[in-house]
């Protein structure tokens, strides 16, 4: 215990803290629309929250501290908008499915059929689709702008001096600015925090086959190709090698256990995972694990107290939270980038996949991270069946 203590740092507390913040600021939304769409009550939203964050909390605290590598999960988002699209079923239904779809989450992670799949996609085509889902923040980011250019502008400029002058502490120096000049604008409001205490509320499980076909089934797919597909990717272009079947199969568990209080899918995280995992959570590879734990102990915090998750939202400006995360990726995609576009070989199929997957196309429920490692592929062999032909 205390060498772990040694290894936190402030820096890695801060990054702990912007993924959890980047995350539930940037969906949470989704969530709400999820559990309203099956007619929850306020109760069962707010056990979703209670569920949802202890799930994340647990998974990612007992993932890491097993590898000693920064192994974050989260909800599945795209997995949040299939259920607010669905209709015709109730609420016993719907978490009939969610069990259902972590079941099928364990078995892709026991029998290893998913790691399987990772460990033939190209580096550089892993590398390429962590660039396009993480880049999305970056353009955001610049987005902000237009919007409150005091903010942004001065958060920049604390990104740039602090990369010089202070590289350990560049993210919490970038937050600290952004909240100083967003409160000296009034647009920082503490008091919207609240830390009600959250209930679990139970609902029993009712399987169908239409619920299994219509959601069960839709949500899986979603939540492999969309979530823990670029989460992998995440992993590994930051050179983190937990098992990967191990935390698919926990994430799958924890779906299970905690579907009746509305934590209906867990994966491995990618957007909020790549905070923790680069060199601003800590400059030692070996010590940015603590960034997880803390963002695994907020996360809880914030299960446990649900009524902060409104709170939360009321008190950080929307341009902030974009403008730290766009601002906490930017090594991590020219990281990505970088090797996405080393190996001449696989360059046009990474700039493919890197395009499409930033395009943010969906297609059949399923986002662009998918369909970019598809055109990816793809690409890759034409490449390789016209090289073979030429020989």
């Amino acid at each position: 215990m205390p060498a772990l203590l040694r290894d936190f740092s402030l820096s890695s507390v801060v990054a702990g803290f912007v993924a959890v913040l980047v995350g539930f600021t940037s969906s949470v939304a989704i969530v709400f629309a999820a559990a309203q769409a099956l007619g929850a009550t306020p109760g069962q939203v707010t056990s979703w929250i209670w569920a949802l964050g202890l799930g994340m909390g647990l998974t990612t605290i007992v993932l890491t501290l097993a590898s000693r590598q920064p192994v974050l999960t989260a909800w599945s988002t795209p997995g949040a908008a299939v259920i607010a699209a669905s209709s015709g079923l109730t609420m016993g239904e719907a978490v009939g499915a969610f069990v259902l779809c972590g079941v099928l989450i364990v078995a892709s992670g026991v029998t290893r059929g998913f790691e399987r799949v990772m460990d033939r996609i190209p580096q550089a085509i892993a590398s390429a689709l962590l660039a396009g889902v993480l880049a999305r923040f970056g353009l955001d980011a610049v987005g902000a702008v237009a919007t409150a250019p005091t903010l942004v502008l001065a958060m920049t400029a604390a990104y740039l001096v602090g990369r010089r002058a202070w590289p350990r502490y560049t993210v919490p120096g970038v937050l600290a600015v952004g909240m100083a000049v967003a409160a000296a604008q009034g647009r920082l409001q503490p008091g919207a925090l609240t830390f009600d205490w959250a209930m679990p509320a139970w609902t029993t499980p009712t399987f169908s086959l239409a619920a299994f076909v219509g959601l069960a089934l839709p949500l899986f797919i979603v939540t492999m190709a969309s979530q823990n597909l670029p989460g992998v990717a995440a992993q590994r272009a930051a050179g983190v090698s937990a098992p990967v079947s191990r935390a698919v199969t926990t994430t799958g568990v924890a779906s299970v256990l905690l579907a009746p209080f509305g934590g209906y899918a867990f994966n491995l995280a990618a957007i909020t995972a790549a905070i923790v995992m680069g060199r601003e959570a800590h400059e030692d590879p070996a010590r940015r694990y603590t960034a997880a734990l803390a963002a695994g102990a907020f996360y809880v915090a914030v299960g446990l107290a649900g009524g902060a998750v409104a709170g939360l939202l009321q008190a950080f400006p929307r341009e902030l939270v974009l403008a730290v995360a766009g601002l906490a990726l930017l090594g991590t995609i020219a990281g990505g980038l970088a090797g996405a576009l080393r190996d001449e070989m696989h360059r046009d199929a990474a700039v493919l996949t890197f395009l499409v997957t930033l395009s943010g196309l969906t297609v059949a429920g399923i986002g662009s991270a998918f369909w970019g490692v598809v055109a990816g592929v793809v690409a890759l062999v034409v490449q390789q069946w016209r090289r073979a032909r030429a020989t």
